[in-house]
């Protein structure tokens, strides 16, 4: 009797432990890591959520920029969400902008934070060697999130010991606008770990979409070869296809879409997107959509990459 008592004790002990493990973790506290547009955006709707945040960037000239961003974009919102009463909208700008630490150290603050959130340059070299870094000082539960939006998570999560935990969270550019938000699970991500992402994307006000691990995730997958067949297109004007401005307008008026591709393309980025399909054509060498582009190419040699530089496909004052 005595033994059958131990066995079941033992029993219920392992099924607790198993219970425990399986709560979805309950993110409050946010560490974002880069401080450009993506990442300051971010770090924005999380602290406009009740989210305790700490803003990571190189150099306190960066993190200064990042926040007076940041600042700017809150008055907006305010100026809308408290347009009968300024005082109101003031004292939420204050209160968000509270919540919201810097830091140049990595490593020194991710000891104790939920969830840390990656957007940094889309390289996976320097992806990997950040996140093999704070693997070994963020706590066991910490949830590691990449926001690369043409990188496999899978391979930044390799860098890791805590596949399990890792997952990505896909935004988009401008953040406190867009209501999207990709939560992509790779083949490791625990079913806790991807609850969890999509329920930290609920709670900035998102709308949270499911995507496996696979190149573009679903917009970049659906969208990039769009802009690149519309490139494709005008490099064909020779032979009467279309001029950019004609594609653009079509596109407007036949599609209901609210910016051309070319447009589109100057918005985001010609660097971005040549990054994207540069590594998707090494990827599938053979894959059609996934051609370079001649006239896309000698534009970023150029150093033209849209509305950034004041010069892409069109000229911006």
């Amino acid at each position: 009797m005595a033994f059958v008592t131990r066995q079941f004790m033992r029993s219920m002990s392992s099924s607790s432990t198993a219970s425990a493990s399986a709560k979805k973790i309950i993110v409050k506290h946010v560490t974002v890591i880069g401080g450009g547009l993506m990442g300051a955006g971010i770090a924005q709707v999380a602290a406009a959520t009740g989210h305790t945040v700490v803003l990571v960037d190189q150099t306190e000239d960066i993190l200064a920029k990042s926040k007076k961003g940041i600042e700017e974009s809150l008055r907006k919102v305010a100026k809308k969400k408290f347009a009968e009463n300024p005082k109101a909208g003031d004292e939420f700008v204050e209160k968000t902008l509270s919540t919201i630490a810097t830091s140049t150290d990595a490593a020194s603050v991710v000891h104790s934070t939920d969830l840390v959130v990656e957007a940094i340059v889309e390289n996976l070299k320097v992806k990997n060697e950040l996140f093999k870094r704070l693997d070994k000082f963020a706590a066991e539960h910490t949830i590691f999130a990449s926001n690369t939006s043409s990188l496999q998570i899978t391979s930044i999560a390799n860098a890791t010991t805590r596949q399990d935990r890792f997952g990505g969270l896909h935004f988009f550019n401008p953040v406190p606008v867009m209501k999207l938000v990709e939560v992509i699970k790779t083949p490791m991500t625990s079913q806790k770990t991807f609850e969890s992402l999509v329920d930290f994307s609920k709670a900035l006000g998102k709308h949270p979409v499911s995507c496996k691990d696979t190149p573009g995730f679903i917009v970049n997958r659906l969208l990039v070869p769009y802009l690149m067949e519309a490139i494709r297109l005008y490099e064909r004007v020779s032979d009467g296809d279309a001029s950019k401005e004609d594609i653009d307008t079509a596109m407007k008026l036949g599609a209901g879409y609210p910016m051309g591709p070319f447009e589109l393309l100057d918005y985001v980025g010609l660097d971005t997107t040549k990054f994207i399909v540069d590594g998707w054509h090494e990827m599938d060498t053979e894959n059609p959509l996934h051609q370079p582009s001649p006239s896309l190419n000698k534009l970023v040699a150029e150093n033209k990459f849209g509305k950034k530089t004041g010069e892409g496909f069109y000229k911006y004052k």
